[in-house]
């Protein structure tokens, strides 16, 4: 049975924030941008030590530059991915991955288009410490990274914005370091193209919380009695 959540308009948000790629040419105020990074940096990481950095581009000809690498990086993945993704079951699955990829094409050819890209760095470094026993690795660094990104989304949405973590420019990575000076000792871990979107707002398909929870073991899904 379903409970009330005790701040609703919160759980609406959570469950209504999906990825946006499609955007306006209406412009951002850098004072919004500040306000979002400031939520961003209110996220949990290991130890509190909030290990990223963002850069901001809003620079036109820097936004070029970057989209140009992305639409390039797009032009091979798209190909690559969809020789190996199975065929629909249905033709409502069918047409939901169709609407998907075209938003995702859609964005790729826009890129430069939207009125801010948010680029999400972290440093190149291992996080796994060692004592006499050996090694211990506690987890990857990006995992004190990615709630940040999460509240850069909510944020977005609680000013009327848009946006969708996307990875693909990876494939020339390098090349978007070049664009905007960043050190080799960062790797650019998200970007998120940040406007007014043109999509509307709704609960997202997914897959059933159910089918991917198990209770005390893995793969029973049957709650305590």
């Amino acid at each position: 049975m379903d409970t009330d959540p005790i701040v609703p308009e919160l759980y609406d948000a959570l469950m209504t924030t999906r990825a946006m790629r499609r955007f306006s040419a209406e412009p951002v105020s850098d004072d919004t941008i500040e306000a979002i990074l400031r939520a961003a940096v209110q996220a949990p990481s290991g130890g509190n030590i909030q290990p990223y950095q963002f850069l901001v581009v809003t620079d036109p000809a820097k936004r070029r530059a970057i989209a140009d690498i992305y639409l390039r990086a797009w032009e091979r993945y798209e190909p690559a991915v969809a020789a190996v993704t199975p065929e629909p079951k249905t033709a409502e699955a069918a047409a939901t991955h169709r609407r998907n990829w075209e938003a995702s094409d859609e964005l790729a050819r826009n890129l430069a288009d939207v009125p801010a890209l948010v680029l999400v760095l972290m440093p190149d470094i291992d996080m796994v410490v060692s004592d006499l026993q050996g090694d211990m690795d506690v987890g990857p660094l990006a995992a004190s990274v990615y709630p940040a990104v999460q509240n850069l989304i909510l944020a977005a949405r609680a000013h009327g914005l848009g946006t969708v973590l996307t990875t693909v420019y990876r494939v020339y990575e390098d090349e978007v370091r070049a664009v905007c000076d960043i050190p080799d000792r960062y790797l650019v871990a998200a970007l998120l193209p940040l406007g007014h979107a043109t999509g509307n707002w709704g609960v997202a398909g997914r897959r059933p919380a159910e089918s991917l929870t198990s209770w005390n073991t893995f793969g029973n899904r049957a709650r305590p009695l």
